[in-house]
């Protein structure tokens, strides 16, 4: 019985370890109390002062243009470079998927110092342009994987069978591949969008002046704003990834 029982205890000791402090920020989101030290009640001030905090939407603003148009990107590019690697076999496709791996497992901080040096060198003026292409950059190597494990189990035979029946390349490409695709593109490109959302580390390094994003903003909060309205933005930007994650696992389990 008590070697059955500590695998749980052990289990149960991690998950509280890692979700104490979100559930400790969640519920000081709520507190009255100014800085947090005791519960002095419940109170929705804070998210009503998060709505005319200008600096912070203006942020937001900046993090979803951002996020809208990396996703894009890295979407079409990450989509291209999967069928490229599920297609055609040669020597130079292991350097093509050491190319896509390759920013899964590189330190992010290695990323931000490489990409801003990359940046310095050809001069090009730090801002949306060198954010959106950092943000690409690494989101393509998801979209890439998510894509390539939906080709995995693709059955390339409807294709064929479309082109007997006339259909030319681009009408097979259109009519069978993207739509037995689409749960497998839209779930690459969900799980884009938050990383792009949540990056801090990269931003940090390739941002400009006029281009503070959201986790840029937060940063700055932390160390001069005001810490329950961190708690409340905080809670908001939980709960948007939460539901971005739960809708691209949906899409995974749709396309599995």
């Amino acid at each position: 019985m008590k070697r059955s029982l500590t695998p749980l205890v052990i289990t149960a000791g991690v998950l509280l370890f890692f979700y104490l402090p979100v559930a400790v920020l969640v519920l000081n989101s709520f507190n009255a109390a100014r800085f947090g030290g005791g519960w002095a009640g419940f109170t929705l001030d804070w998210y009503r002062r998060l709505l005319h905090a200008r600096e912070i939407w203006a942020a937001l603003g900046n993090t979803l243009f951002i996020a809208v148009v990396a996703t894009a990107g890295s979407t079409v590019l990450g989509t291209t470079a999967a069928l490229a690697l599920d297609r055609y076999r040669s020597r130079l496709q292991g350097a093509h998927y050491l190319l896509v791996y390759a920013p899964l497992v590189v330190p992010e901080i290695l990323m931000g110092m490489s990409l801003l040096l990359f940046f310095v060198a050809l001069h090009v003026r730090l801002g949306y342009l060198t954010i959106i292409l950092a943000h690409v950059t690494f989101c393509v190597s998801y979209v890439a994987m998510v894509v390539l494990s939906r080709l995995q189990d693709f059955d390339w035979a409807l294709v064929e069978a479309a082109q007997d029946l006339g259909a030319d390349a681009w009408t097979a490409a259109r009519r069978v591949v993207l739509p037995l695709l689409a749960p497998g593109i839209a779930a690459g490109a969900l799980l884009a969008f938050t990383l792009s959302v949540d990056d801090f580390v990269i931003t940090f390094f390739v941002a400009g002046p006029g281009t503070t994003t959201l986790p840029l903003r937060i940063y700055s909060m932390i160390k001069h704003g005001s810490p329950p309205l961190i708690n409340a933005l905080s809670t908001l930007m939980l709960a948007f990834t939460a539901l971005t994650v739960w809708l691209s696992q949906r899409l995974l389990k749709e396309t599995r």
